[in-house]
């Protein structure tokens, strides 16, 4: 079986970093820095603790480059770095995610077939919103729909089972409906 070798735009900046030219990590910081704020911003829910997830995964990035072996582009392995290191930071938080049993669950997901809804709503307004969830359900939510994870992963990097992540998803999705109903947008 033959492994995929991905082609990354940026790759000779990687293989200069892997050198210890600290111009080209620079360039890479530079590159990749607001969309990874984004992406931690968007888990953890604080600017601040962003910016903290965000240096820390670059650290981790750059101490691990010679390990990068060019198996996924390296935005990609580095929004990896920055997914866990905000996850991290909420497991300190002692982020609680309740297990459910299996009927309930299905119970759930009827209920959701039932009321659910197609409502579009502007971006800036469902971003509010979702600062408005619990940690527990942002983090789901954000890593489903906005970072692409689906359910299996979203459970390995959360510790959690792939029903869990169905179940909390369901409960945000419906967590946010309710949310933007009481502010009138909905």
């Amino acid at each position: 079986m033959e492994s995929e070798v991905y082609i990354d735009k940026h790759y000779s900046l990687v293989a200069e970093c892997k050198q210890g030219s600290k111009k080209a990590c620079y360039e890479l910081y530079r590159l990749y820095s607001k969309a990874m704020l984004n992406v931690a911003f968007r888990i953890v829910g604080n600017i601040g603790d962003a910016e903290d997830v965000l240096q820390e995964a670059f650290l981790d990035a750059f101490k691990k480059v010679k390990d990068f072996r060019q198996e996924t582009t390296f935005g990609l392995w580095l929004k990896q770095i920055v997914v866990h290191r905000a996850i991290n930071l909420l497991r300190k938080r002692k982020m609680d995610l309740i297990e459910l049993e299996g009927d309930q669950i299905e119970n759930i997901a009827e209920e959701e077939a039932e009321d659910d809804e197609e409502v579009l709503f502007k971006v800036e307004q469902v971003k509010e919103a979702m600062k408005l969830l619990p940690e527990g359900y942002r983090v789901v939510l954000s890593l489903y729909l906005l970072e692409g994870y689906d359910h299996e992963e979203i459970g390995q990097v959360l510790n959690i089972s792939e029903n869990t992540s169905r179940t909390q998803f369901l409960r945000a999705k419906r967590k946010l409906i309710e949310i933007l109903k009481n502010r009138g947008i909905a």
